[in-house]
């Protein structure tokens, strides 16, 4: 790999690291407020709210400028939308203005891969990535867990400011000021990210051309007879993935007895278990052999409601990592043939727009049905029996719609096969290919 490849990698890396960091702490700001539990959730959905209401324009205006300069300009948001939250705004609220920042850095993030490697490596570089982003997953959340510890966070209370009041007086507080010192360390890696001398795309003359020709790439990607396919895959996984984000910290409360802080920890260990799938699949599967890991969906649907029966710690870990493990080997190989296709059909930037507002859309979908379910008064055991079910029998629905493609449109469908074949001349191999 490039040398730039590192610093974008980098830079992703403390981007995500303090997102996650910065998620523990608003919901420790919630629970001092004392919000009810099904408020919680809506902090992912104030988050994503902007990846769907924005998408027509960020993938634009990530074609717009050097995906850099874009990536830079969203940390920066990032970071006043931290430091309103520390300055009192409510969470929600300032968590919809991080939400804003990540909206903006997505399309460039994914897009950049597109345009500064060759497509043989784009499996490879999503394994990366997607590896990375779990390590800062499974980092931010600890470390966000840990900085909440009462004696954590006392410790770092004792190092305010003499002679100074600087209105910090919680442990969630005193995270997020070294939370907004990290997304500053990403900023400065975004300064250094090398231009890939791709041609930029000028605006549109008019908001609603914009949103004329985001649709436009909507029906493109969904009428591809592999683009529609990874993209129903990634949008019921990060949809589904967001969930379970909420469903691990209240079943680690009501089967194992955990605080929000060991809790965070719990989720870190689902989170190592995507970053090993990720690397595995990174070196194993081939880009036209993406769609051979859907089954992987429904296994993990169906593990997914093994998490009833648990009440020991060592079995909830080790279900985590198996969960995980199977939700990061599939998804990398999908992310990397939606980016493929997406590339060729309408641009990076607005191919990653398009799958944005797809998975957010999701995500929005679930998490207010998940709240919905707890607001209702229903137990997190019964809620985790409806989403496994859930997962594992939207993926088969998309497996099944794979097979129709190939009986009624089979030609085309290997025509783009052997395409991204091409484009991947010295592929990792499945063992089946041996």
């Amino acid at each position: 790999m490039k040398a730039g490849f590192y610093i974008i990698m980098a830079a992703q890396f403390f981007s995500s690291l303090a997102d996650n960091a910065l998620l523990v702490a608003a919901i420790a700001l919630l629970m001092q407020a004392d919000t009810p539990s099904w408020l919680t959730p809506f902090l992912k959905f104030f988050f994503v709210v902007c990846y769907v209401v924005l998408a027509p324009y960020v993938g634009a205006f990530a074609d717009r400028l050097p995906k850099g300069n874009v990536m830079f300009i969203a940390n920066s948001i990032k970071i006043v939308g931290s430091a309103i939250m520390l300055f009192g705004a409510h969470p929600l609220a300032a968590y919809a203005v991080v939400g804003l920042g990540a909206a903006a850095y997505s399309p460039a993030k994914y897009g950049i891969l597109t345009e500064y490697l060759p497509h043989q490596k784009l499996v490879i570089a999503n394994g990366w990535i997607e590896g990375l982003t779990v390590a800062s997953i499974i980092l931010g959340t600890m470390l966000g867990g840990i900085l909440i510890h009462v004696r954590v966070s006392s410790a770092m209370l004792e190092l305010d400011l003499p002679f100074i009041d600087t209105g910090i007086d919680t442990g969630a507080e005193a995270a997020i000021v070294l939370i907004i010192a990290i997304y500053a360390v990403a900023a400065l890696f975004n300064l250094e990210i090398p231009r890939t001398g791709v041609a930029l795309k000028p605006l549109p003359n008019h908001p609603l051309d914009t949103l004329k020709d985001f649709w436009r790439c909507v029906a493109h990607l969904w009428k591809d007879r592999l683009g529609q396919i990874s993209l129903a895959v990634t949008t019921l996984f990060w949809g589904a993935g967001a969930t379970l984000h909420f469903v691990v910290i209240e079943w680690a409360r009501a089967a194992l007895g955990f605080d929000l802080s060991k809790a965070a920890m719990l989720q870190g260990v689902t989170a190592l278990g995507i970053a090993v799938g990720a690397v595995l699949a990174s070196v194993t599967v081939a880009l036209h052999r993406s769609v051979r890991v859907i089954p992987l969906g429904i296994v993990m649907g169906l593990i997914v409601i093994a998490m009833v029966f648990v009440t020991q710690v060592w079995l909830a870990v080790a279900l985590m990592v198996i969960i995980g493990g199977l939700a990061g080997f599939f998804v990398v190989p999908m992310n990397a043939l939606l980016q493929h296709r997406g590339h060729h059909l309408v641009g990076a930037g607005r191919s990653i727009a398009v799958q944005n507002f797809n998975e957010n859309a999701s995500i929005l979908l679930m998490i207010v049905l998940y709240s919905l379910l707890l607001y209702r008064g229903f137990s997190i055991f019964f809620v985790i029996v409806v989403f496994g079910l859930f997962v594992a029998g939207t993926m088969t629905a998309v497996q099944f719609w794979h097979w129709r493609n190939l009986r009624r449109h089979g030609e085309e469908v290997e025509r783009l096969l052997a395409f991204a074949r091409a484009e991947d001349p010295h592929p990792p191999r499945y063992k089946a290919d041996s």
